[in-house]
C-alpha cells in the first residue's frame, strides 16, 4: 500500500470511519474488562515490552496495531476514571469532550491565525469571554487557551513583568538592572511553577518572596503588606502577587479579596472600609498602579461553575490575571487551560509581528498576537462541546460532589473506628484529604518511612493509587478526589487497603527509615 493511502482523503472516507469505529470498539472492550486502576507493571517490565519494537521493520495491519497497542500501553496504563485512583489532580473526562477530540485531531486546525482556523478562532474567543464573565471581568478582558497551568502561570507573570518594567520610574535604567529589582510574592504552598517561571524569565527563583501563611495555610494579608513594604524600602519592585485558589496539597484558597486590598493599597488606593487595616500605604509604589495580582485557580477554578460554592472565590474579579485548568476540575482531557486577563491591553507583552502570520495591515482576529505558542490545538472545542451537551451547572455539580466526598471522608477518618489508625492534617476546603497511617503504637519518627512504603506497596499492587506529600516536614498520604462517581463506601475500602497494608508492614521487618 502506498504511503499516501494512509492519509485522509475524500476517497478514503469509508476506511477512515471504519478505522475509527474499530479503534473505539477496541478501547471500549478494554475499558469494560478493567478491574483495577493500574496493573502494577514496573519500569523494567514495561521497557521489556516497548524496547524490542522494531520501528523500522514491516508495518502491521489494523488488528496487529491494536493488539500491540494493548500490550505496550493500554494493559499497563493508569486509569483515572477508576474511583480507586485518588492520587494526583487528574480527572475522568466528560464524554462530550472525547467526541470533540475526534474533530480536533481530524480537522487539525491551528488556532494561531484566522486563515488556519476560521470559526475555531471565534469559538475560542467566545469561551474566553464566557470564562472572563464567570470570573467577573468586564468587556475589556481577554485571554488565550494554553497547554496547562504551568504555561498559564508563566504567561501571567510575563505580562506582570512587562507592566512592572513600564512602571519603572527611571526609563533610562538598563533592563538588567530593572529585572534584578523585580520581586514576586507567593507562599510556600503556591505551585512550583511560580519559581519555575521566575527562573525561566531570568529573574531567578530567589526573586520569589515567600509570604507566611495562617493556620489554614492561606496567605496572610498582613504578612503580605509587610513584605511589600519591606521590598519598597529596599528599592525593590513588587512585580506580582500570586494568590492561590486551591493549593495542590491542601486545597487551601487564599483570601483573594483581602489580598487585592493590599495590592491596591500599595498604590495608595486602599480597599473600601479597610484604609488602615494593613498599615499601608507605606513607602509603596509611586506610579498609582496596584501591584499586579495573579490568581492561580488551576485547581479551584471549577468553582466558577459551582451553584453552591462560588463564594469561595470572592475577590477573584479584582485580579489582573487568572489561571484556569479545564483539564482538572472541569473534567476535560489534557490539555485544556487558559490565562484570562482583566485588561486586554496587557496581552501586548507577548505580541510579536511576523509578516507571514500577523501582518500589521491585516484586519483579522489573530490569536497568535496573544499566545506564547504559535501552532496551537483547538482544545477549546472540548469545553465548548461539553458545555453545549451538559451545561455549566452539571460541571459545577460534579466538582461539588467531589468536595462533598472529601468532607465526608474527613469525618470518617476522625471517627473512633478509624482514628485509632489514622491522622488527618486538616479539614478539606476542596477535594483533597491529607492523612497518614499512624496507630498509637508506632514511634512518630517511623511514620514517614512507613507511609512512604505503604504508598509504594499500593502502587505496585495496582488495586488503589494514592499520592504522598510533605506536611510539617513529614511524609503524609493524600487522596485527590476528582471522580464524581466515587462513593464514600468505595473510598473507605481504599482506606482499609491502606490500613491493612500498614499493619502488615508493621508486623514484618520491612519498615526501615
Amino acid at each position: 500500500m502506498p504511503p499516501s493511502d494512509h492519509l485522509l482523503t475524500i476517497d478514503s472516507i469509508d476506511e477512515y470511519a471504519a478505522t475509527l469505529h474499530r479503534g473505539v470498539d477496541h478501547l471500549a472492550r478494554h475499558l469494560s474488562g478493567l478491574e483495577r486502576p493500574f496493573s502494577g507493571v514496573t519500569p523494567a517490565e514495561s521497557a521489556a515490552k516497548v524496547g524490542p519494537v522494531d520501528l523500522d521493520g514491516p508495518t502491521l495491519d489494523l488488528e496487529g496495531v491494536l493488539a500491540e497497542l494493548s500490550e505496550v500501553y493500554l494493559d499497563d496504563a493508569v486509569w483515572f476514571h477508576d474511583p480507586r485512583y485518588a492520587a494526583h489532580l487528574n480527572c475522568p473526562v466528560a464524554v462530550p469532550a472525547l467526541l470533540a477530540e475526534v474533530f480536533v485531531s481530524a480537522v487539525n486546525s491551528s488556532l494561531d491565525t484566522w486563515d488556519q482556523s476560521a470559526g475555531g478562532t471565534l469559538i475560542e474567543r467566545r469561551l474566553v469571554d464566557w470564562t472572563a464573565g464567570r470570573i467577573g471581568f468586564d468587556a475589556e478582558a481577554d485571554g488565550i487557551f494554553t497547554s496547562g497551568g504551568t504555561q498559564s502561570n508563566l504567561q501571567a507573570l510575563l505580562l506582570a513583568r512587562g507592566q512592572a518594567c513600564l512602571a519603572e520610574s527611571d526609563p533610562t535604567a538598563p533592563l538588567a538592572a530593572t529585572l534584578a529589582r523585580l520581586r514576586i510574592f507567593a507562599t510556600a504552598e503556591s505551585h512550583f511553577s511560580v519559581q519555575k517561571a521566575a527562573s525561566v524569565m531570568g529573574l531567578g527563583a530567589e526573586a520569589v518572596v515567600l509570604v507566611p501563611t495562617d493556620h489554614l495555610h492561606r496567605m496572610d494579608p498582613f504578612a503580605l503588606a509587610d513584605a511589600l513594604a519591606s521590598a519598597a524600602a529596599h528599592d525593590l519592585l513588587p512585580m506580582a502577587v500570586v494568590a492561590t485558589a486551591g493549593t495542590t496539597d491542601l486545597g487551601a484558597i487564599d483570601p483573594i479579596d483581602r489580598i487585592a486590598d493590599v495590592c491596591a493599597a500599595q498604590a495608595g488606593v486602599p480597599g473600601p472600609g479597610r484604609q488602615d487595616e494593613y498599615g499601608v500605604p507605606g513607602p509603596g509604589r509611586q506610579d498609582g498602579q496596584s501591584t499586579w495580582l495573579h490568581v492561580d485557580a488551576a485547581y479551584g477554578g471549577g468553582l466558577l461553575a459551582s451553584t453552591r460554592r462560588r463564594h469561595l472565590l470572592a475577590g477573584i474579579e479584582r485580579a489582573d490575571s487568572v489561571t484556569i485548568d479545564f483539564h482538572k476540575t472541569w473534567f476535560q482531557p489534557v490539555s485544556s487551560s487558559a490565562i484570562i486577563v482583566r485588561d486586554a491591553e496587557t496581552m501586548r507583552h507577548v505580541t510579536w509581528h511576523a509578516d507571514y502570520l500577523n501582518p500589521k495591515a491585516a484586519q483579522l482576529p489573530n490569536q497568535v498576537d496573544k499566545s506564547m505558542q504559535t501552532t496551537r490545538r483547538f482544545d477549546a472545542l472540548k469545553l465548548w462541546t461539553t458545555l453545549r451537551m451538559t451545561g455549566a451547572d452539571a460541571i459545577g455539580d460534579m466538582f461539588d460532589t467531589t468536595i462533598d466526598l472529601a468532607r465526608e471522608l474527613f469525618w470518617v477518618l476522625t471517627d473512633d473506628e478509624w482514628a485509632a489508625d489514622f491522622e488527618v492534617a486538616m479539614q478539606p476546603t476542596l477535594s483533597t484529604v491529607v492523612f497518614r497511617f499512624r496507630p498509637v503504637e508506632i514511634d512518630p519518627a517511623d511514620a514517614s518511612a512507613l507511609n512512604t512504603r505503604i504508598r509504594r506497596e499500593l502502587f505496585a499492587g495496582g488495586e488503589g493509587i494514592v499520592a504522598s506529600t510533605t506536611f510539617h516536614g513529614e511524609t503524609w498520604l493524600k487522596l485527590t478526589l476528582l471522580n464524581p462517581t466515587a462513593t464514600v463506601g468505595g473510598l473507605c475500602d481504599l482506606l482499609d487497603l491502606v490500613r491493612t497494608t500498614g499493619h502488615r508492614l508493621l508486623d514484618t521487618t520491612e519498615v526501615t527509615r
